[in-house]
């Protein structure tokens, strides 16, 4: 599986909102994962959702969005590993994910680290058509605290939309384990 991770902190660059008015807190209300208008269109983006805010988790997720049509430009066959062939159809997701502990990323090496060590498991994953970049952010915690968080994007193409769903699907799922440190390897 291909994947990258970078900064993007500075100047205008965008920021996590924890705060924001739609939130629903998955991790009180798990269950609500199913109800979101994003994974209407996409369960398994739910499912990778109530995973990441279960209780043993490292981190819990405060914003998804899901694209279940991507244009041309709007993705690299060549970043996600695609054979020839295998990019008239493209999808991704995203999540945003801050850490369940207070402070747990306050200094940036930390949350580097973290996002290397997923980078790593998830390049050690046999998977094409797909790929995993993780966004270093500033995050508002609360409406009085910044921390970092990290926006985690994941596309994925195929020959058919069936296709490319089935490898996001996959791809959330050993990104979520990655994560929350199950193995990622069948």
């Amino acid at each position: 599986m291909e994947t990258d991770w970078e900064f993007e902190v500075g100047g205008n660059a965008p920021v996590i909102d924890a705060c924001w008015a739609g939130l629903i807190d998955l991790r009180r209300f798990p269950e609500r994962a199913w109800q979101l208008p994003e994974t209407a269109q996409f369960p398994a983006l739910a499912e990778a959702l109530a995973k990441l805010n279960a209780a043993a988790s490292p981190v819990w997720t405060s914003k998804c969005d899901f694209w279940p049509h991507l244009n041309a430009g709007e993705f690299d066959p060549d970043e996600m590993d695609a054979p020839p062939g295998c990019a008239a159809h493209a999808m991704g997701c995203y999540i945003d994910l801050l850490p369940r502990i207070d402070q747990q990323w306050a200094v940036p090496a930390t949350v580097a680290a973290e996002c290397k060590r997923v980078c790593g498991l998830l390049r050690a994953v046999p998977q094409r058509c797909c790929r995993a970049d993780l966004v270093i952010r500033r995050a508002y915690v609360t409406a009085e605290r910044m921390d970092l968080g990290v926006t985690a994007y994941l596309t994925s193409c195929g020959e058919s939309s069936a296709e490319a769903e089935r490898t996001l699907r996959t791809a959330l799922e050993r990104f979520a384990d990655a994560l929350c440190g199950h193995s990622t390897v069948e």
